[in-house]
């Protein structure tokens, strides 16, 4: 008996580390020291002394079930762009810069081109992100999951300086509310859409004229990154005065995080178009309108609030970065919370 035989085949590993090698490279910032392999990750700060107050930021997440569909469609060179950007997102949200990137993969069988190409979209995202891919684990668990499926995580460090966090302190009434489109469902509310629709390749491999692609590739759209939008934003010279990534809980639980006490958002539904993936998730599922706000995007997936005399501004910063902005409501002064007209 050897540790090949008992289901962990170490060969694999060293393949797929050789087969990522090219994808991790293209990710690299001038402050990653040393190589892949090592036994952590090391990041040089010295970039970041000429900041006042230097404060680190965190996000961790993964991509939840939307997985599944990788695994139906044997497409997985861009579910690792989700997994990235569920983290950096809520960094940039935070008003941070990230600046590494670490991933876990979880596997029953440990296929090299398979784990290649997991690891090919975690680059793209850390790509579309500006942040270094500097580390990762790929576990291989035979008995625990079956040999064909994975799971996916992975965490963000980033940095910012401490005056330039976005708190949402400062927000008054009369604030503008501008939201940026989503790409369809990103990471969130899968459990639901995979009640509503079979997950078969029939299903998911179907045309549909009102969304101009496949089910599934609709689906498997990987999670708009904000992150170069955001840095647009700043360079131009506004300041975002609060940010809500609008991720699991959807409108409902998203927006009023964002929010001080004593202030209120309102958010026009009609401001801006709803892609019609969920317009077909509502149709299909019979998913009442409260329960689809509550759950997915509903086609923003970044709300920001700004001063009204930066709206012209902070719009055009998106559009650079090319994000399509809509103006989609304000603040008031009422219970902290958000209501949807």
């Amino acid at each position: 008996m050897d540790y090949k035989k008992s289901g962990v085949d170490i060969e694999a590993g060293y393949r797929s580390v050789e087969l990522m090698k090219k994808h991790v490279q293209q990710t690299m910032r001038p402050e990653v020291m040393g190589g892949l392999g090592g036994f952590s990750g090391a990041f040089s700060l010295e970039t970041i002394k000429n900041m006042e107050k230097p404060v680190l930021l965190s996000g961790t997440d993964g991509c939840g079930t939307k997985v599944k569909l990788a695994f139906v469609m044997d497409k997985h060179d861009t579910i690792g762009i989700d997994a990235v950007a569920m983290c950096v997102n809520d960094v940039a949200c935070a008003g941070g810069e990230p600046l590494f990137f670490l991933d876990y993969i979880a596997c029953g069988k440990n296929i090299p081109e398979k784990i290649a190409a997991i690891v090919s979209g975690v680059a793209e995202g850390c790509k579309q992100a500006g942040c270094a891919l500097i580390g990762g684990e790929t576990a291989e668990h035979p008995g625990l999951m079956p040999e064909d499926e994975y799971d996916l995580a992975g965490f963000s460090v980033g940095v910012a300086d401490e005056k330039d966090i976005i708190t949402g302190a400062d927000l008054k009434a009369g604030d503008v509310l501008i939201g940026m489109a989503s790409t369809g469902v990103h990471s969130n509310g899968f459990s639901l859409v995979r009640k509503v629709f079979d997950m078969d390749e029939k299903t998911l491999n179907t045309y549909h004229e009102k969304l101009g692609k496949t089910l599934g590739e609709a689906l498997l759209a990987p999670t708009r990154i904000y992150v170069q939008a955001l840095k647009k934003v700043k360079e131009a010279g506004v300041r975002v005065k609060a940010c809500s990534h609008i991720t699991g809980g959807g409108f409902y639980e998203n927006i009023p995080r964002m929010l001080p006490e004593g202030k209120h958002a309102v958010i026009e539904k009609n401001s801006y178009p709803v892609p019609p993936i969920f317009e077909m998730i509502a149709e299909n599922g019979n998913v009442e309108e409260t329960m689809m706000y509550n759950t997915f995007n509903m086609g923003l997936g970044m709300v920001v609030a700004v001063d009204p005399a930066d709206v012209d501004r902070a719009m055009e910063a998106m559009k650079a970065a090319g994000d399509t902005p809509y103006v989609v409501g304000k603040i008031t002064d009422d219970e902290k919370g958000v209501t949807l007209c």
